[in-house]
């Protein structure tokens, strides 16, 4: 990591309020999902991790006495809002959960998994996949936000398998079992027989 007053922009010294502020006008500006499926999209990513690292270190390495009470209040409110939103989301109620969610100013991997968990329950595929794939690329060593975003691929992958095949490639099948049959519908007629009834 570089200088992590110059990644956040700020001058060093800056206390944890302007590194808040700075932190939330940067994440507004490079937050990936701004991106949709633009190629920037990759580049936000990298930069996004790189400011949340930045303020990561210096909200845990800068005194900041006149608001030390207030900003390890906040914190820990944070930390107690992600267990009881994993709550929620456990007992499956999601409107509560995404309320706190929105309530939380810190968008980190955290924020972005436990959003895509609560659009993946709402059965918002795609909406899921996003936040999935920016909690992970926020915390790529996180094991259970790979899994998660994995296991939402090969899920999609399975759903979209039978309707990409029967529209690409696979429409041969399909005359081929039409074929079959008014062969064998024309060999039992001229037996005497019919496969396929006309009236």
């Amino acid at each position: 990591m570089g200088n992590p007053y110059e990644i956040l922009e700020i001058k060093e010294g800056a206390s944890k309020e302007e590194v808040k502020r700075a932190y939330r006008e940067l994440a507004k500006k490079y937050h990936p999902d701004q991106y949709g499926n633009n190629p920037l999209r990759d580049l936000a990513e990298e930069k996004m991790r790189e400011i949340n690292e930045a303020y990561d270190y210096l909200m845990r390495n800068t005194n900041d006495y006149s608001n030390s009470s207030s900003n390890s209040y906040n914190s820990n409110n944070d930390y107690a809002d992600y267990s009881s939103i994993r709550m929620d989301i456990q007992l499956g109620h999601f409107s509560e959960a995404e309320g706190k969610l929105s309530r939380i100013s810190l968008r980190n991997a955290e924020w972005n998994y436990l959003m895509g968990v609560i659009n993946l329950k709402k059965g918002w595929y795609d909406s899921a996949i996003n936040y999935l794939r920016t909690a992970t690329a926020m915390d790529p060593s996180n094991m259970e936000y790979r899994d998660t975003l994995s296991r939402i691929n090969n899920m999609n992958n399975t759903y979209r398998q039978p309707y990409q095949n029967s529209r690409y490639g696979r429409d041969s099948d399909f005359c081929d079992i039409c074929t079959t049959l008014y062969c064998l519908d024309c060999f039992c007629e001229c037996c005497g027989g019919d496969l396929i009834s006309c009236c």
